[in-house]
Parts: structure tokens; sequence; C-alpha cells
């Protein structure tokens, strides 16, 4: 069986594997430097992948991007603070110049959800949405085995930019009260300085202020810190009856660095979800993702294999 070169590129940390069968014979991971863009990553990562290439059967190259992608040619739609220059290279040139390889790209939730759909936690299911809580909010949708992309692209991918609040902040994307913009990593240091009792929290001496310092000095009784979990466990909430609403999964998958407080987060959604959400056609399932930092890797040989069995640049539907 042939192997697949993997590449996520996160904005933050950039993982490479070469994936067999849903098994990853090789992984490393690099420092993404995103805001120096994507063409130094590139140039960084083409000896890596080549010394791995060296004598392995490769059937293709597949790329997980944090970004909109159009799917019939593969092109980078937008940037959103992370390789500003990404809109205006060719990846799938890239990848027949360096390696003579296919390439196969897609945006990074929907990459993640494919690996847990064919290796993890929605294995056998149809409908299912993956949300992946972190740096922003990803979202990526699966209906009737087929992931959603539409004409264009982004289809079922907006799920971090529903409204959740009417009267909340003016997110990076030009809407206001997005879910990414009221509870995302990314939105914590805003959240925090509107905080009541900020200059009494623990969280001031964090040297870093993310969910993981968050959560654990909320787990200590720190108020500031209590009223953002509590503040945040609602926009995922809500967001997640969104969801709901919009697509009737059977199954929500929860994941991303956030959910390493899964402890907390998932009796807290499922609760909500279970008072709130309309499914009449029966319980939706909330669980949260299997293959952790992998799924989007394991998910990009399983794009590429749709794409050469099905045809076209982002791969085809998943069932």
């Amino acid at each position: 069986m042939q192997a697949t070169l993997t590449v996520d590129m996160g904005g933050t940390r950039v993982k490479l594997g070469l994936a067999r069968g849903g098994v990853l014979l090789w992984r490393e991971t690099l420092e993404a430097r995103s805001e120096r863009g994507l063409a130094q990553l590139l140039e960084r990562l083409a000896p890596l992948v080549r010394a791995q290439a060296r004598g392995a059967e490769l059937a293709g190259l597949g790329v997980a991007f944090p970004s909109l992608i159009e799917p019939r040619t593969g092109r980078v739609l937008a940037a959103y603070g992370k390789y500003a220059d990404a809109p205006g290279i060719d990846l799938p040139a890239w990848a027949r110049r360096e390696f003579g390889l296919p390439l196969a790209v897609d945006n990074d939730a929907r990459c993640a959800l494919l690996g847990e759909w064919r290796y993890g936690a929605a294995r056998g299911r149809h409908d299912a949405v993956l949300v992946t809580l972190g740096t922003g909010i990803g979202v990526a949708t699966l209906l009737d085995g087929q992931l959603l992309r539409g004409r264009h692209g982004p289809a079922g991918n907006f799920g971090g930019h529903l409204t959740v609040n009417l009267h909340g902040q003016r997110c990076t994307c030009g809407n206001i009260g997005c879910a990414e913009a009221e509870a995302s990593t990314a939105a914590l240091p805003r959240l925090f300085a509107a905080t009541p009792g900020r200059e009494h929290s623990a969280l001031t001496m964090a040297p870093r202020l993310d969910y993981a310092a968050v959560f654990a000095a909320a787990a200590d009784g720190d108020a500031a810190a209590l009223a953002l979990r509590a503040h945040s466990l609602r926009v995922w909430s809500a967001l997640t009856v969104n969801l709901i609403h919009a697509y009737a999964p059977e199954l929500v998958l929860l994941g991303g660095g956030i959910m390493r407080s899964a402890a907390v987060i998932l009796p807290y959604v499922r609760d909500y979800v279970a008072r709130h959400a309309h499914t009449p056609w029966g319980e939706v399932t909330v669980s949260g993702t299997a293959l952790g930092d992998d799924a989007a890797l394991l998910g990009c040989e399983v794009l590429s294999f749709l794409q050469r069995e099905h045809g076209g640049i982002g791969g085809a539907a998943a069932g």
C-alpha cells in the first residue's frame, strides 16, 4: 500500500507526517512563523518532505490549511492573519515542481473531520459536524456522507462566524458577535480586559493567557477566571445548538487545544444541547474527538485518496 505525505499547516505549528492506512509512519513538528508568509514556510518544508519522500512509494501529498480553499483549483481564497501571501501562491504547482506529486488541499477543520470520519470518533456516521476550539473556531460539516463545500468552497466552514451576540464585538471577518470573536484564544486578552475584578485575578500573573490558564484558575475559585469560563461555555454551547439547527447532524465533535479541558466542557455543552436544541428526529451525540493532534494529518491521507479516486483538487465526497 502506498503512503501519503501529509502536512497540517497551523498558524503556530506545522505538523508533517507520512501516513499509510491510518497509521503515521513518521511525524515531525516545526514552528510555523506564519507572520513571515507561506513562501518562507514552503522553502523550509521542501527539504524535509523530500527527505521523507526519498525511496518511499508515494501516492500523493495532502495539505490541511487554516483558511478557505477553492475546491476546483486548490487556491487559498483569503488570509486571516496567517500566511498573508498565501492567496497568491499556487500550491498544486509547488507540489508538482518540488516532489512530482499530486496535491490534495483543503481547510484544516475539514481535514480533521475526514480523519475522524475514517479513523476516529465519526466512523460509521453519515451526518456530523466538527468544531475545533483554539486560537480561532473552525467548523466542518459532513451531510449524507459527503463533505459540505458548495460551489465556492466555504459552505459548512463558517460556523465560527455564526452570530452568538448581537451586541458583541466586531470580528475580523466583519460580522458582529461571532462565536470566534466571543470565545476563542485570540479573543481572550480583550475578554479578560473587560472582566470585572481582573486586577485581583491570578491570570494577571499567567505566563500565557490561554484557556488552560483560565480553566486552571477557575478550578481554584478565581472570580475573573470563573466569569470567563462561564461566558465561554455559554458561547460554545449556543454555537453547538446553532450548528445542530443548521445541519441536523447525528454527531457533533468538539476538538482543538481548548478541549484539553473536556472534562468540564463536554458535560456543560451536552446539558445545554439537551435543554435547547430542537431535534424531533432524536438525540444528537456530543463528543470529543478521538485522534487529537493527528486528526488533520490522517485526514490529509483520506483527502488525497478521495482526490485520486474521484478527481478535483480539493478532494471529493466522502461517501
